[in-house]
């Protein structure tokens, strides 16, 4: 990390896990955990968590994400979530892309730039979501890949607007596996992510820009990780499930 130039960020994605009365619980539980970090603490919680997280998170160092946004002000866009929606709740992140998604519900590059282009236009800060499945790996796609993906997702972002985006490298393969990438292929991936960057917005913008790493970081690895140049911070799976797990991780960030 360079916190000198960018911020650590340490983004919890919940998935679909946890009730409103378990949200509160958990957010209690955490609060003292993190209180003194030296990086920036986030919960990315299910939509129908978000009322009892801000609640919860009131007057601590916890900022609320949610883990998804439309890319329509409105509509008849039945289960879907507006940015609109997610400010007036008190969210000020949202992950956009992630793996599963894109894995899941058919998410491409095409419509992960239009929910950032959403996300950022309403003011919201996207964590955008990138990375290769084991295949593309095997093959030596990593670097094509990763880069594609990055500038397809800030096509048509200013470099203003790039103060509120934040990049996650997330390999698919290191995604609930229990498989993290070692730390230099972590920061290789996010290397290549901030090259990506730097060929459209310029070196020196490139270097303010937060890029974590999101494949099974976990209080075990996270000193070596964020120990790299490239990688700020994480975002964060089942272990932000954890209070004491997640704890540990946020003070690996605080160094």
């Amino acid at each position: 990390m360079n916190k000198s130039v960018r911020s650590a960020v340490i983004a919890g994605n919940w998935k679909m896990n946890k009730t409103p009365a378990e949200t509160t619980a958990l957010i209690n539980e955490m609060k003292p955990l993190v209180a003194d970090a030296d990086c920036k603490v986030v919960l990315c919680v299910p939509f129908i968590d978000i009322p009892a997280a801000v609640e919860a998170a009131k007057g601590s160092n916890i900022e609320i994400g949610a883990e998804n946004v439309h890319f329509k002000a409105s509509g008849a866009y039945t289960g879907e979530i507006s940015a609109q929606m997610l400010i007036e709740s008190g969210v000020k992140y949202v992950v956009v892309g992630h793996s599963e998604r894109r894995q899941y519900f058919g998410e491409t590059d095409q419509t992960v730039n239009l929910r950032t282009l959403a996300a950022v236009n309403a003011g919201l800060t996207a964590i955008v979501c990138v990375g290769e499945t084991l295949e593309q790996r095997e093959l030596g796609y990593t670097e094509t890949l990763l880069k594609f993906q990055t500038k397809m997702a800030l096509t048509n972002i200013s470099a203003d607007q790039l103060k509120n985006i934040i990049i996650a490298y997330e390999p698919v393969w290191a995604i609930g596996t229990g498989v993290t990438a070692t730390a230099d292929q972590a920061n290789e991936g996010n290397g290549y992510v901030r090259e990506a960057i730097a060929e459209v917005y310029g070196k020196e913008i490139a270097e303010t820009v937060t890029v974590q790493y999101g494949g099974s970081m976990n209080a075990a690895n996270a000193d070596e990780l964020v120990a790299m140049e490239h990688v700020d911070g994480g975002l964060i799976g089942g272990t932000s499930l954890k209070a004491p797990d997640f704890a540990a991780i946020v003070k690996a960030a605080s160094k």
